[in-house]
């Protein structure tokens, strides 16, 4: 009888150890693989989660932005008004013949009109158009004409600015006479001639 415990003894041994040796293979072929997809699946989810977080903080910011840029184009479009449009020329001889009639001055455009590039800031998206103009004028009314021009067209400057004294003979004799450049910037987006 005790061989045959041994016998059985030595079975059951052989069966434990099948098993686990099974069970082994089980948990380390099937299982664990499993827990390796598992764990890769809940990665993909979380970053699928947190993408789809800031796609819905985007979509809400969509009517922000987009009221914003209706906003800053509406700016634009009024910054832009005073910028030349039209024939250059016609525009800058009319702009300063207007002007001008407020101020007691003698202002005559003396040179042809150039159109290009600005010169004043790099990798400007605007042409300029620039002109030179001389005249004769007393000193508080050339620097008022030079402020209030500048101050009513934001986007026009006055620069190489020249002034000797005219040499008249009486109240001309404090007269100065004046060269200058100014330069405007070109509405690429207005009417054209």
């Amino acid at each position: 009888m005790n061989k045959l415990i041994k016998e059985k003894r030595d079975h059951l041994i052989l069966v434990g150890m099948g098993t686990l040796v099974m069970l082994s293979l089980i948990i380390y072929g099937l299982i664990r693989p499993q827990y390796a997809a598992i764990a890769n699946i809940r990665t993909q989810t979380g970053k699928a989660r947190d993408e789809l977080q800031n796609k819905k903080e985007t979509i809400k910011t969509v009517n922000t932005v987009s009221n914003d840029l209706a906003e800053l184009t509406g700016k634009l479009g009024v910054a832009e008004r005073d910028l030349a449009t039209g024939d250059p020329s016609v525009w800058i001889y009319d702009t300063i013949r207007n002007f001008k009639a407020k101020y007691k001055m003698d202002i005559s455009v003396n040179s042809q009109l150039t159109i290009g590039a600005m010169d004043l800031l790099p990798h400007f998206p605007y042409k300029q158009l620039k002109v030179t103009v001389n005249g004769t004028a007393y000193y508080h009314d050339l620097g008022k004409f030079i402020a209030d021009f500048e101050n009513t067209y934001p986007h026009v400057r006055v620069v190489n600015l020249i002034i000797d004294p005219a040499g008249g003979a009486g109240d001309d004799s404090e007269k100065l006479a004046f060269r200058m450049d100014i330069i405007a910037l070109i509405n690429p987006n207005g009417p054209q001639s």
